[in-house]
Formats: C-alpha cells, sequence, structure tokens
C-alpha cells in the first residue's frame, strides 16, 4: 500500500516536489497540500494528473508523511500536529529544529518520526560514521550571492549592508545554533551538518557574503579519529528564490524515495 504524503509549502521546494511526487514516484501518493495563495496553488495544479487536496495545517496530519516547506517562522504550527498523530516529519527548515528539540522529545513519546534530509549539503553519511567515534572538530563555510542574504535578521540586527560589496564580506562567525536564529532562511545545511555530527554548539560556522559567487558555496572540515576531509559543493540557487538551491527539492524527493525503496544505498 501506497504511503500518502502531504507537504506544507508551494515554493521554490515544495512546488517541484508536488509536481515530482504528482509524476509518479513508486510507493508514494501526494494526497494534501497547505499553502499561502490557494488560488496561485489551483493554478499550478492545473496541469497535475491528480490534483491534491488544498486543507488547513493541522489536516496535513492526516497523511503517512508530512514534509515542511514553509517559512521557519510557521515551522512548529507544522510540526505540531504530525507529531502528535504520530507521523513521519521531513522539515526542509532543519535550522528551525535546532532550537526547538523539545520536538525530538515529543516524537518519542508518540511513535512518530523527525527526518532531516540532506538538502543542499553533501557528506553527511560520512560525517554519521564518524560521529559514531571521536570527533575533534566541524566547520562549514558558506559564501552566497549577496542578495540570498538580504533581510536576514542576524544582518539588520546588527547594521550590516550587504549591497554594493566590491570584495567578499565575513558577516557570521560562529556556531551553528546562533547562526541559525541570525539566517533562518540560509543555514539549513549547517543545522544538518551539526545534527548528524557534535551538536550545534560545537559545530563552527562562517558565513560570507560574496559578489564574485553566483551559486551557494559549502565547504565542510571534519577532523576524527576515524578520518579528516574536506567537502565543497556549489549549488545553483532556485529560479523562484536565491536563499534556497535547487538541489533542496531534489533532496527531499530522494528522502522520501528512501522511505519506501526496496533497495536503499547509504545510511
Amino acid at each position: 500500500m501506497d504511503k500518502t504524503v502531504a507537504i506544507a509549502g508551494l515554493g521554490a521546494i515544495g512546488l517541484p516536489l508536488a509536481r515530482a511526487l504528482d509524476a509518479g514516484v513508486p510507493g508514494l501518493r501526494l494526497i494534501s497540500v497547505a499553502c499561502r495563495d490557494q488560488v496561485k496553488a489551483r493554478a499550478n495544479f492545473a496541469g497535475f494528473r491528480s490534483a491534491p487536496q488544498i486543507v488547513d495545517i493541522p489536516e496535513l496530519a492526516q497523511a503517512d508523511i508530512v514534509v515542511e516547506a514553509a517559512p521557519s517562522a510557521i515551522f512548529e504550527r507544522i510540526a505540531l500536529p504530525a507529531l502528535e498523530a504520530g507521523r513521519i516529519f521531513i522539515p526542509a527548515s532543519a535550522g528551525a529544529l535546532l532550537p526547538r528539540m523539545h520536538l525530538a522529545k515529543l516524537a518519542r513519546n508518540t511513535g512518530a518520526r523527525i527526518i532531516v534530509p540532506t538538502g543542499a549539503l553533501l557528506g553527511l553519511d560520512a560525517v554519521r560514521a564518524a560521529a559514531e567515534g571521536p570527533i575533534d572538530s566541524i566547520s562549514i563555510e558558506t559564501r552566497k550571492p549577496p542578495m540570498a542574504l538580504i533581510g536576514a535578521p542576524y544582518l539588520e540586527r546588527n547594521g550590516i549592508d550587504v549591497m554594493d560589496l566590491t570584495r567578499p564580506l565575513l558577516v557570521f562567525d560562529g556556531n551553528a545554533l546562533d547562526a541559525a536564529a541570525g539566517f533562518p532562511a540560509n543555514v539549513n545545511v549547517a543545522a544538518a551538518l551539526a545534527l548528524a555530527g557534535i551538536g550545534p554548539i560545537r559545530t563552527q560556522v562562517r558565513i560570507w557574503a560574496d559578489p564574485a559567487v553566483s551559486r551557494n558555496i559549502h565547504t565542510i572540515r571534519v577532523e576524527s579519529d576515524a578520518a579528516r576531509f574536506t567537502m565543497t559543493i556549489e549549488n545553483v540557487p532556485s529560479n523562484d528564490n536565491p536563499k534556497t538551491g535547487r538541489l533542496t527539492a531534489l533532496s527531499l524527493l530522494a528522502c522520501l524515495r528512501g522511505l519506501v525503496s526496496t533497495l536503499k544505498v547509504g545510511s
């Protein structure tokens, strides 16, 4: 029997994911979505083979799997009903999970599961494997076009102007927990890394506004007893939202496939 899927949010992540599910993924069936603009959503569903229902957020929990692909400000409104109902909850906004780890306790109590996808990152399998033993340090350096950082609370709070830059500017140097609070739309990669490895306090994050780059570039460095590795990925920003890489929606789709595949590669 197919597992049913619901999606919260139909933006740069949710809509491509909905289209892929409607095109057909064996073992999965999209049944509902929640979104801000229902008129636009219905127009987008015009070419679907089987348009999902548009529902209020709490009703998403009627599905087996609830995918969060919405603004982080409403993260808990989406997560709570899903976890209380014992569903599988897949958050795209991993950064919003870091200060809300009480949700993991709720999941334990109800039998729900929280599965954080790889997102626009790489190498999480290696990080998780290394975390089974001692790890000395994990860091991530992110370089983004300045436009991708516009509106970040940390920049506004500290009066940092990233417009009209002629050279790279280091706008943040701290841990993953603080980065998630200051850049909620930009550092889901750092949050996923922290959860896979040594936690948000010990995971170090540096964020650059770089006018010379056109892609979102992430470099991870890990020092552990088992291995030392450095990995870099350059993600193409979404046409609809420069804060989001195109790879993110594909990662969510791969995560969903992994839940129902008879052959699954990677941990």
